[in-house]
């Protein structure tokens, strides 16, 4: 028979091990509202839901080809996944990206469009989601091979600010 005391440390130990065994071991991210019915939306709320949606993802891996939020983006992938979920039909491929849509000035982007990168226009590295032009410069949500997804100032960057091409509107009609 059991002593009170043995029962107790029993419990106690299953307790702690349950605990550890069903909780905060999870790799799940955290739970992503799905994107709102956009119908007879405005162009600009639209733009905002769009950005809304990709800034859930922040802090999603980074992989190669990756086009899925269960196993990671890549820069293209993400962008074409984020558009998709609004009826915008972008290709996965940052090539293309850099040649679908309107070309845009970069001092007229709104949230949305879509900031190319690259050495010139037949070396495209990069594609990001503008997040909000203002005046310290042009935000983006994109998909890093260093930190994967992330939110960051395109145009303060030592890194990306020599490389913007140009800019993309593919929201609009």
């Amino acid at each position: 028979m059991l002593s009170i005391r043995s029962a107790l440390l029993f419990l106690i130990g299953s307790t702690i091990v349950s605990g550890v065994l069903f909780s905060g071991c999870s790799t799940a991210k955290k739970s992503v509202k799905p994107p709102p019915d956009t119908a007879g939306m405005s162009q600009k709320k639209m733009r905002q839901e769009v950005v809304n949606y990709a800034l859930q993802y922040i802090g999603s891996s980074y992989k190669p080809a990756g086009k899925s939020p269960k196993t990671g983006f890549d820069c293209s992938g993400f962008t074409s996944f984020v558009l998709k979920q609004f009826d915008v039909t972008v290709s996965p491929a940052s090539a293309a990206q850099s040649k679908e849509g309107k070309p845009v000035k970069l001092n007229a982007v709104q949230p949305g469009d879509l900031i190319i990168f690259g050495r010139n226009s037949k070396d495209i590295q990069h594609v990001a989601l503008v997040v909000e032009r203002n005046r310290d410069g042009i935000i983006c949500v994109h998909s890093t091979t260093s930190q994967g997804v992330v939110r960051q100032n395109v145009s303060t960057s030592t890194y990306w600010k020599p490389l913007i091409l140009g800019a993309r509107d593919v929201i609009s009609p």
